[in-house]
């Protein structure tokens, strides 16, 4: 073959050359229609498919950067509390590893995080889960960093708004992770009997202990469309009863027929709805709902 490649390969050589490779992640398809979506098109349009408007999930920082008032100095909250193994465990791995592997993949302590701003002029407190960070399961720091969140918005007297992202409760924290369901509804109590509005919005997935706990007690429970929201998944769900589901049962669309949740709001919207839905609850004077 010497002589073959004698002729040839100065051509082959220059086609190959010529070729440029497509960098990795400038595409994406939809998890919904499989439409074939330019990255940066989908994170201006905040995640949400402009073909079939399917909600794709989005990190914390971001649904926080979307919603604040971009030049609204904020104050984020509890940083400082990291979390510890204090079990001792270790399944197929040790939780302490989980937590580095955690922490190195989405630069985050754990998953909770929490800020002071406004939003259209608006002040509030925002908790909003990290799914990435272990399924944004609920351990001790997401209980505490969450509690901080409300006494913030007790001391400077504005609303408190949680945004689920939750598998549920961390298991590698055996009862203290089921005991944040206790504290995070205590802190809530506090919350409505100072008169302060609380406001829950639903994204998928909302399950487990927090949707047992504080995200279906707000004053107005908000989901993102087509968001799965229950508390044990459906398969489980069916294996128990012996009994096929609806169609769409623990979805946002489904919750609200049966009167579960309040509104769905596509998630370009709500950093306008939201503040009229703020002052309604103060009774301040609001623009049109």
């Amino acid at each position: 073959m010497s002589w073959l490649q004698n002729l040839i390969p100065p051509r082959i050589k220059n086609e190959k050359a010529g070729k440029r490779a497509i960098p990795e992640g400038l595409w994406t398809k939809c998890q919904s229609c499989e439409a074939v979506l330019y990255q940066m098109d989908l994170d201006n349009n905040q995640s949400v498919c402009p073909k079939c408007g399917y909600h794709h999930r989005l990190r914390a920082r971001k649904r926080l950067d979307h919603l604040f008032d971009k030049e609204e100095e904020r104050e984020e909250i509890g940083s400082d509390v990291t979390p510890i193994d204090t079990l001792k465990f270790k399944d197929s791995k040790r939780y302490t590893d989980r937590l580095e592997a955690a922490q190195r993949e989405t630069q985050e302590k754990d998953a909770l995080i929490v800020q002071r701003g406004a939003i259209q002029g608006v002040p509030l407190v925002i908790a909003a889960f990290e799914f990435d960070f272990m399924g944004g399961s609920m351990g001790s720091v997401v209980g505490e960093r969450f509690a901080r969140g409300v006494y913030a918005a007790l001391r400077h007297r504005i609303p408190f708004m949680s945004i689920a992202a939750s598998g549920g409760a961390r298991m590698q924290e055996g009862l203290f992770s089921l005991m944040q369901m206790a504290k995070t509804t205590s802190v809530l109590n506090e919350l409505a009997e100072a008169k302060l509005p609380y406001i829950s919005l639903l994204t998928d997935p909302t399950m487990g202990g927090v949707s047992a706990s504080f995200a279906f007690i707000g004053d107005i429970v908000i989901a993102e469309p087509g968001a799965l929201i229950g508390f044990a998944g459906p398969r489980v769900i069916e294996q128990t009863v012996q009994e096929k589901l609806p169609e769409g049962f623990q979805r946002a669309e489904f919750l609200l027929k049966t009167g579960a949740i309040d509104a769905i709001i596509d998630r370009r919207h709500l950093r306008d709805r939201l503040p009229n839905f703020l002052k309604m609850l103060q009774r301040h004077p609001t623009n049109e709902l």
